[in-house]
């Protein structure tokens, strides 16, 4: 009756009790029946009724979580207290400064495994991150000084393939010698572009996502 009266609530339970499992246990680990036992008493029947699969659960959970990262994004683009570059600064790396994001990525299984996943991340970077966030960043910086570009749709789209595919340790994986050399890379050639994006720290960060995969595949 609970189901069919509140689908929304039911909804944020099975969401809520999976986001906890996968960033405990990481999602090849979680089973339905483990989403089911903590789910106190929903059965198996009412999961269905929402999510097709495992896999459906993991997409609306990551759906979820990219949702919190726009309003985020979106309140780093509508600061008026920061130029184009201090925004695309900023934009870098709030996804690393939240670490229930960074933990959910090392807890996903690698995305080439996952096509749907894959190409989920791959379509929200083309048709909402570029577009509504990056791409208006670097138009004001190329305004107010701070960003030199004659093609800032080119160069957005060539800054997310970088960090969200190349530097993406759930596409690549990572150790700690491959991952400095593909920091100095990008550094370089951010710094050909006049772009000083990266920040203290950011290897120690990838190096977290990937030894917590680690971890979490040994249980």
């Amino acid at each position: 009756m609970a189901r069919n009266k509140y689908p929304e609530e039911t909804v944020n339970r099975i969401l809520d009790v999976s986001l906890k499992l996968f960033l405990e246990k990481g999602y090849d680990n979680t089973s339905i029946q483990d989403i089911i036992n903590k789910l106190g008493g929903l059965s198996k029947g009412a999961i269905y009724h929402h999510f097709k699969s495992k896999e459906s659960i993991l997409l609306a959970v990551y759906d979820r979580l990219s949702e919190t990262a726009s309003k985020e994004m979106g309140d780093i683009r509508d600061d008026r207290h920061m130029n184009g570059l201090e925004k695309l600064r900023e934009m870098f790396l709030s996804s690393w400064k939240n670490s229930e994001h960074r933990d959910f990525i090392a807890s996903m299984p690698d995305l080439l495994e996952k096509p749907r996943l894959l190409a989920m991340s791959l379509s929200a970077t083309i048709h909402d991150i570029v577009p509504n966030f990056i791409l208006p960043v670097l138009e004001e910086g190329i305004q107010d000084g701070s960003i030199q570009t004659d093609c800032p749709l080119e160069l957005a789209n060539v800054l997310m393939l970088l960090s969200n595919v190349w530097m993406n340790p759930l596409i690549y994986p990572m150790t700690e010698e491959n991952i400095s050399s593909k920091i100095e890379i990008f550094r370089k050639l951010l710094s050909a572009l006049d772009l000083e994006l990266l920040y203290d720290g950011a290897a120690e960060h990838m190096l977290h996502v990937e030894a917590r995969k680690k971890n979490l595949e040994q249980k």
